[in-house]
């Protein structure tokens, strides 16, 4: 696979995160002026889940912890973080020097606390999530450091 290819499948996942967060942050707002305890508890009940055991307890008590102005808090910072996705898959597509390396940094920053999450607990999800992590950085950095090996649309 030529290094573009590869840049654009990663520029895709990059903006499929930015969209995902930002439908995310426009659910949080459609919340706001709602009664978050009451939409809580019935999404508990109609899951069938018992709201005294772990985490449905941990969800209703955050639930009646979130004001307005913390929901629109919340949506502004997922609005924030898409925007960046945004902003980095368009460079990863147009394999801009600067965007490799933003990827490369924005991925290896959560690389400690994946290799944190599986010496606490390892999951198959922490374990492929760590490696495809740090896959994108590996490849970001080489990618940096040969860009005469990249070829966009046939031309070199």
């Amino acid at each position: 696979m030529h290094l573009s290819k590869a840049l654009r499948t990663i520029a895709l996942i990059e903006a499929a995160k930015g969209a995902l967060v930002l439908l995310a942050g426009v659910g949080l707002l459609a919340l706001v002026h709602h009664d978050l305890q009451r939409f809580a508890e019935n999404l508990v009940a109609h899951a069938h889940l018992n709201p005294a055991s772990g985490y449905p307890r941990i969800f209703l008590d955050l639930a009646k912890q979130l004001t307005d102005s913390r929901l629109q808090l919340l949506a502004s910072g997922a609005g924030l973080y898409a925007c960046v996705r945004f902003i980095e898959a368009y460079g990863l597509w147009q394999a801009r020097p600067w965007a490799k390396w933003f990827a490369a940094a924005s991925g290896g920053i959560y690389i400690p606390f994946e290799l944190f999450e599986l010496v606490e607990r390892v999951t198959w999800v922490g374990l492929v999530s760590l490696v495809l992590n740090i896959a994108i950085v590996a490849f970001m950095l080489y990618s940096v450091c040969h860009p005469d090996s990249e070829r966009i649309d046939g031309q070199r």
